[in-house]
């Protein structure tokens, strides 16, 4: 649930919590098995408005370049990452796990852009762990004021 947040902290679930019928314990429960006690430091981003573009840093770490996906559809730009799904084959040929701590799963974030940016038009690079991507500017279309002539 996206809450304006202070500090890390979500006001807005503090205050839900004293409301009996508000319980977010199953949710927290499932993000923790998805993602682990660090989920929520995953996929942490910084968006710079520059004169020209605005550029998007994504902490990705851990991840290579071939296990993330940028994709734009209806003006929503969408990034995902994924890692460690094939765990089964692995585990048959390079023997099991007994105690793991790295993290393995997918995870995904989305940007509304705007309808008017293309695919074309945004440039990405991945290098140490982050991912910058380049989204240009468009400015948008005012149009033009017409008027209807009135006889009389």
């Amino acid at each position: 649930m996206l809450m304006p947040s202070i500090f890390g902290e979500n006001l807005f679930d503090e205050f839900m919590k004293d409301f009996p019928f508000y319980d977010d314990k199953d949710m927290k429960k499932a993000e923790r098995k998805l993602y682990g006690r660090r989920g929520s430091h995953l996929m942490k981003t910084d968006i710079k408005e520059k004169d020209d573009c605005y550029e998007l840093e994504m902490d990705l770490p851990g991840f290579t370049k071939e296990e993330i996906q940028v994709s734009l559809e209806d003006g929503v730009l969408t990034v995902s990452a994924e890692k460690g799904l094939d765990q089964d084959e692995q585990e048959k040929k390079s023997g099991r796990y007994i105690r793991r701590e790295r993290y393995a799963g997918a995870c995904q974030r989305s940007f509304y852009v705007g309808d008017d940016v293309s695919q074309e038009d945004i440039r990405g690079e991945f290098k140490h762990g982050i991912l910058k991507l380049f989204i240009p500017k468009k400015k948008a279309e005012v149009p033009e004021k017409k008027y209807i002539s009135i006889e009389g």
